[in-house]
């Protein structure tokens, strides 16, 4: 401690690094601040162990500068928690990158608030990791814009949870894109519905099949105008079906011809109830054959009424029972055109006794042979009637011998 800080100054780094622990440890606060950037540069990490927060304390933000980046992990997270905003400002790059988990953690959410973006560029995905939620509360909107898309995989679920509405805002498309698909379900509803739409359309269809159902909901009509093909192809069958009713008619028909038959079959009655005729007359076969029997239920006349002729064809026969009596009975001949023979087959009997006398005059004889012998018999003998000959030459024997009697007289 006798050494003045001149002859301090003189030393070589060899002879710095030769000084024992305890010698390090006996320094005084003015010889430790009088210490030349060539002198720091020869402390080892021993030494730097060594160092109390005191002697710590007395370094300026250069001769923080100067440790050597390999040395950073021997300072004590006592020592890291002491160090003034000032000291951390002195920190280069790649000294910030070899803080250590424990130390990152030591950090004060000042002097983390105070890294400039130049530092936060060195830290890694697993530095960031270790922040505490308090800490990443602390991180500026600047801070977070600086962030580089190999760094955003690092935030955990619990840190994007604690991010605000603010923060999660200064976020690019690119940035949002980057944040690991395992992590997206911490990113808060609130965070969700704030996403402007350029920030939206930045998520992967990885990320969107793992919103959860709730997230899904929060998404903004706006948003979900914005979802890509590839995006909306990521939507689980739950998270379409948590979708209200006005994010359900949000969507353009581009976007519903983009759902699977399994997507489109995942819609509730009250989704399908609501979309529009312009919605419903767009749609694309693939998503005509995905409505299951109690959606088909669900629409009403007019929306069954938008249906084109290559569309009633799509519905399949299995599920076309769900149509109801009065929304048969509204079909244009036209659309009646459109069904197959084993569509016509799957009528139940109410069905086609519902048919009106124009649609059964309408139908070709391929369509007919479809009719089996419970649903000739539940025609009436209106309906009877109204068959001209040509349809009726053109009955099986065994669907002749299904004619009542009423309806033969």
């Amino acid at each position: 401690t006798a050494i003045t800080t001149t002859q301090l100054g003189s030393l070589t780094t060899t002879q710095v690094g030769a000084l024992t622990t305890a010698q390090v440890a006996a320094l005084t606060t003015t010889q430790v601040g009088g210490l030349g950037t060539t002198q720091v540069q020869g402390l080892t990490t021993g030494q730097l162990a060594a160092l109390t927060t005191t002697q710590i304390g007395a370094l300026s933000s250069t001769q923080v500068g100067a440790i050597r980046r390999n040395w950073i992990p021997g300072l004590e997270t006592t020592d890291i928690a002491a160090l003034t905003t000032t000291q951390i400002g002195g920190l280069i790059s790649t000294q910030v990158a070899a803080l250590t988990t424990a130390q990152m953690r030591a950090l004060e959410t000042s002097d983390l608030a105070a890294l400039t973006t130049t530092q936060m560029v060195g830290l890694s995905s697993t530095q960031l990791a270790a922040l505490s939620t308090t800490q990443v509360e602390a991180l500026t909107t600047t801070q977070l814009a600086g962030l580089g898309t190999t760094q955003l995989p690092g935030l955990t679920s619990a840190q994007l949870a604690a991010l605000t509405t603010t923060q999660v805002g200064a976020l690019s498309s690119t940035q949002i894109g980057a944040i690991a698909s395992a992590q997206v379900k911490g990113i808060e509803t609130t965070d969700l519905a704030a996403l402007t739409t350029t920030q939206v359309a930045g998520l992967t269809s990885q990320q969107v099949a793992a919103l959860t159902s709730t997230q899904a909901a929060a998404l903004e009509t706006t948003d979900l105008a914005v979802l890509s093909t590839a995006q909306l192809r990521g939507l689980g069958t739950t998270q379409i079906a948590a979708l209200t009713t006005t994010q359900a008619t949000a969507l353009t028909t581009t976007q519903l011809n983009a759902l699977t038959t399994t997507q489109f079959g995942a819609l509730t009655t009250t989704q399908a109830a609501a979309l529009t005729t312009t919605q419903i007359a767009g749609l694309g076969t693939t998503q005509v054959a995905g409505l299951g029997s109690a959606q088909l239920a669900a629409l009403t006349t007019t929306q069954v009424g938008a249906l084109t002729s290559t569309q009633m064809g799509a519905i399949r026969s299995s599920q076309i029972r769900g149509l109801e009596t009065s929304d048969i009975a509204a079909l244009t001949t036209t659309q009646i055109g459109g069904l197959g023979s084993a569509q016509v087959t799957g009528l139940t009997s109410t069905q086609a006794g519902a048919l009106e006398t124009t649609d059964l005059a309408a139908l070709t004889t391929t369509q007919l042979r479809g009719l089996a012998s419970t649903q000739i018999i539940g025609l009436t003998t209106t309906q009877a009637t109204a068959i001209t000959t040509t349809q009726l030459g053109s009955l099986t024997t065994t669907q002749v011998g299904a004619l009542t009697t009423a309806q033969v007289a």
